[in-house]
């Protein structure tokens, strides 16, 4: 990897800072739609993903990253377990150390680590490699400020601008960076895990079943828990990329369900490729959704006075019940657009301390400034040892939700995707679809940040209404999207 980066350098000494794609195999191809999406720049490697782009990812990433900090530091880069993800680190480092920063690389590990770490440390920003809950094909960058936060619009406008040659050139420069592994500094993110309880709580006699998803937190989810006194059974704990999000892990809990109720487990939790979200089953073998989660973590901390003004931040997915419920609770919900990263803008405006989504990203201010899968789980146990109940007894005395049905619909011309608003078809059959349901039900679509999908759900009271009117917004969004 060193004579690598040493040739990139050289290449960018000698010439302009902006001809980095010369070092790939010719000019590289953008879409014409912008490649931040809501969570990073994601897409299927060798499609929109390559060596060459990611190298100018990493260049273009140092040079922004560096301009804004006020000193000197380094980019804290990780990733999960992708067979694609050696190549990308290696170019991305590639084009950092170009830039002038110097890289600590981590190897394997979850997406909040890297956020830790860089928030903990003179880091000017961190870097994870990992398309999170994923196919194994697909891959993504995720980039973080220096306080551990998705980097800001702004920023990621400054490196996409950069990319597509928009910026002023920069300068050659012989400040070169360097690269250092630093695989140890792991250990230090998985004793703040466990800071919070070692003094006052252990796991001991809690039966847990951890679906790792072959990826990011196959190193730290057995070890994190065995050292809290529980006893673990784990599935899919090995790095594998060719497995990784395979039927398993958060978006898939069904092996993780048997395995609860074959071992008489107390509880189980799965996690995505890269460990930023998780979700849970309970010892009935029972789902447990992030909206289930924010209740009861809401509801122990709003009990705490933890909780300023019973606020909870969620998304327009959060389900109905679990808003009604909560306002019944004297609570507060604020719904923001899909994807953490709008959850914990809202949260900084509002002053929320606890916020996430439906589908397992979880927010505690008290705790971290990211969603972090592990994090999520530790306290939910805790939550579980302190109440004194199971938790499917925890779930049983919270809501009830009502049918909610979410469907997708691969597209997957990206242009027609991202503009899917345009289908005037498409917006006649939601107009038809809302106008019929009323008040007695909700209706939502959107194109996906992270997957080439387009999104349907929809949510009532009355179960049939949800899957009429989910089939007949999916035939149309096939019908007119989708070649």
């Amino acid at each position: 990897m060193v004579s690598f980066i040493t040739r990139t350098q050289d290449a960018i000494r000698e010439g302009s800072a902006t001809d980095v794609s010369s070092l790939g195999t010719g000019m590289i191809s953008l879409p014409a739609t912008a490649l931040f999406g809501t969570d990073g720049i994601r897409g299927r490697v060798g499609d929109l993903l390559s060596a060459p782009l990611a190298l100018q990812i990493g260049f273009w990433t140092g040079i922004v990253l560096r301009s804004r900090g006020t000193a000197k530091g380094p980019v804290v880069l990780g990733q999960d377990s992708r067979n694609s993800s050696d190549m990308l680190a290696m170019a991305l480092s590639a084009g950092l150390t170009a830039a002038g920063v110097e890289v600590w690389y981590l190897g394997l590990c979850p997406t909040p680590c890297v956020a830790y770490l860089t928030s903990i440390s003179h880091a000017i920003g961190g870097v994870m490699i990992s398309a999170s809950h994923n196919p194994p094909e697909d891959n993504g960058i995720k980039v973080f400020g220096g306080d551990g936060m998705k980097l800001p619009k702004d920023l990621q406008v400054e490196i996409e601008s950069g990319l597509r040659g928009i910026s002023t050139p920069v300068a050659p420069t012989s400040d070169c960076g360097r690269h250092y592994a630093r695989p140890e500094l792991v250990a230090d993110y998985a004793e703040a895990l466990k800071k919070p309880f070692q003094k006052t709580l252990n796991f001991a006699g809690i039966k847990i079943v951890l679906d790792l998803a072959w990826g990011a937190s196959v190193g730290l989810g057995a070890s994190v828990f065995k050292s809290m006194g529980a006893e673990v059974i784990c599935l899919h704990n090995k790095a594998d990329g060719n497995r990784i999000n395979v039927n398993c892990g958060s978006t898939n809990l069904e092996l993780l369900q048997e395995a609860v109720k074959e071992n008489n487990a107390d509880m189980g939790f799965g996690f995505d490729g890269d460990a930023d979200r998780v979700l849970a089953v309970d010892n009935t073998g029972r789902k447990v959704d992030g909206d289930y989660i924010l209740y009861l973590w809401g509801q122990s901390l709003q009990q705490k006075r933890q909780l300023p003004d019973n606020l909870i931040v969620s998304t327009v997915m959060a389900n109905l019940g679990f808003e009604r419920a909560w306002e019944k609770q004297g609570g507060k919900l604020v719904r923001t657009a899909v994807g953490d990263q709008y959850v914990q803008a809202e949260m900084f405006k509002t002053g929320g301390m606890l916020g996430g989504e439906q589908s397992g990203h979880i927010l505690c201010r008290h705790y971290g400034m990211t969603g972090d899968g592990l994090l999520t789980a530790l306290h939910i146990t805790a939550l579980v040892r302190e109440s004194g109940m199971s938790l499917g007894e925890l779930v049983d005395q919270s809501f009830t939700t009502y049918p909610q049905l979410l469907k997708n619909v691969r597209v997957e011309d990206r242009n027609k995707r991202m503009a899917w608003e345009d289908c005037q078809e498409v917006m006649n059959a939601i107009a038809t679809a809302e106008s019929a349901m009323g008040d007695a039900g909700r209706i939502l679509v959107r194109a996906s940040g992270t997957e080439p999908v387009i999104r349907v759900m929809v949510e009532a009271e009355d179960a049939e209404l949800v899957q009429h009117w989910t089939d007949t917004l999916v035939a149309s969004v096939e019908e007119h999207l989708v070649d």
